[in-house]
């Protein structure tokens, strides 16, 4: 009877079995526009970093554009599978009532502008877009894994570009491009500021990466060296806010790792990267880069906020609308300057002023749960490639929600998607290892069976 029950119970477990690899066969047909999803998102975020960050009418038509592509290809997956295939990533919910927020300040004519509302709420739905893309698309761990390492690669590649271009600098973007407002270029930005908010939220990823046992030997070392060149742009760059949001996310990392009985090793491979990036600034003569943090006074910036509160306390509730402030703002203008202000160069007074207590409350609910969702999912970032991707997301998106105090990197299309995907991708469940649990659910149910 032993004999008898052990082969019952091995003949449940090779058919529970069969029956998952028929499953995966089933899906495979869909499993490749997947992959294109998955490529797609890449190549739609660094086209729009290329291109000037995706603020010129153009660019910003091109994203939207590309945007939209990826959804009716994921549209067409479901239609492929038969079968939607929403996940419960909890950041969905507040993304949505946000929309709604737009839609009642155009509808209930709210907006001092609402022709700028609703552009702006265009732009916010391909925002919506490549979060949904980067939740449901970029949750295995081989999507994670291809995804991390096109943003390495590029993020490495687009740093030494913006290296190279400073050195050799004629006042151009791309040796060729003249700006049309001058600025303190760097890269492909007009503002150093938000080339140092892409790379603090680029830069984790290879960090992340070569702290963690994912990489062996000669790799772990190129993907290091790959974090040193991004993080030593980050201060070259000359933004005070970038280089404060990276060290913000060294004591974050140092906090969530090094304090869970974590080996010497992890300690002194960050001090390691920090020892190499001023090693870096010091051999290309910029040390006196350091010298900026010793200069925090907030001039202007300081001024703007305290208009933009003024602003904010005339409409407390429902906000000017979105995108209204360059509009709005000359009235409330307390100081002199020959400089049209554009943004309040501080996100969250920006937020209070265009959608008001209740755009700022939905904006606390969604930081409330990627945090909430986020830490859990990342505990596995030394052995697993979902759970370093997760980490890696999450600092990036520490280190510009930092940033926003005192720029508007949020503001900047192509920063503010990459943010996005990185909260999807910090808040989803990890789809490797809901699948492991189901699996073994049904193994040990066909094993009471048999």
């Amino acid at each position: 009877m032993r004999i008898g029950e052990l082969k019952i119970s091995s003949f449940a477990i090779v058919d529970t079995t069969d029956s998952i690899d028929l499953e995966r066969q089933v899906v495979r047909p869909s499993g490749i526009l997947q992959w294109v999803l998955v490529l797609g998102l890449c190549i739609l975020l660094i086209f729009a970093v290329l291109a000037f960050g995706a603020v010129d009418e153009w660019s910003t038509f091109a994203f939207e554009a590309g945007a939209a592509s990826l959804f009716l290809i994921w549209a067409g997956q479901q239609l492929v599978s038969k079968e939607l295939k929403l996940s419960q990533n909890p950041l969905y919910l507040p993304a949505f009532f946000f929309f709604g927020l737009i839609l009642a300040q155009i509808v209930l004519r709210r907006s001092a502008y609402s022709y700028i509302t609703k552009y702006e709420a265009l732009q916010y739905v391909s925002y919506g877009i490549v979060l949904l893309i980067g939740a449901e698309c970029v949750r295995e761990e081989s999507a994670r894994k291809i995804f991390a390492l096109v943003m390495i690669a590029f993020g490495a590649c687009y740093a030494f570009f913006a290296l190279a271009q400073e050195l050799t600098s004629n006042g151009k973007i791309f040796w060729v491009h003249s700006p049309q407002f001058h600025g303190s270029i760097y890269g492909s930005y007009v503002n150093h500021d938000h080339y140092a908010g892409l790379m603090e939220m680029l830069v984790p990823i290879p960090f992340v990466l070569s702290m963690g046992h994912l990489l062996r030997g000669g790799k772990r070392a190129l993907v290091g060296s790959c974090a040193v060149l991004m993080a030593g742009t980050i201060f070259l760059s000359g933004s005070r806010g970038g280089m404060l949001a990276f060290v913000l996310e060294m004591v974050l990392f140092a906090a969530l790792t090094l304090g869970k009985r974590r080996s010497p090793r992890t300690a002194l491979g960050t001090m390691a990267v920090c020892v190499l990036i001023l090693a870096l600034l010091i051999f290309l003569g910029k040390g006196q880069v350091l010298g900026r943090l010793g200069d925090l006074s907030p001039g202007m910036r300081l001024d703007i906020t305290k208009d933009s509160l003024r602003m904010f306390s005339k409409r407390p509730v429902w906000g000017w609308g979105l995108g209204t402030l360059p509009t709005v703002y000359p009235s409330y203008r307390s100081f002199y300057t020959n400089l049209f202000v554009n943004e309040a160069h501080n996100d969250y007074a920006q937020l209070l002023v265009e959608t008001g207590l209740l755009g700022f409350g939905l904006m606390l609910w969604f930081l409330v749960r990627l945090y909430r969702y986020g830490l859990p999912t990342s505990r596995r970032w030394e052995f697993q490639w979902d759970g370093a991707v997760s980490l890696a997301a999450l600092l990036g998106c520490t280190g510009i929600l930092f940033h926003s105090f005192v720029d508007f990197n949020l503001q900047i299309p192509a920063n503010a998607a990459l943010f996005y995907v990185l909260c999807g991708l910090a808040a989803s469940r990890l789809l490797a290892q809901s699948s492991r649990h189901r699996r073994s659910g049904e193994l040990r149910r066909g094993e009471r069976k048999g």
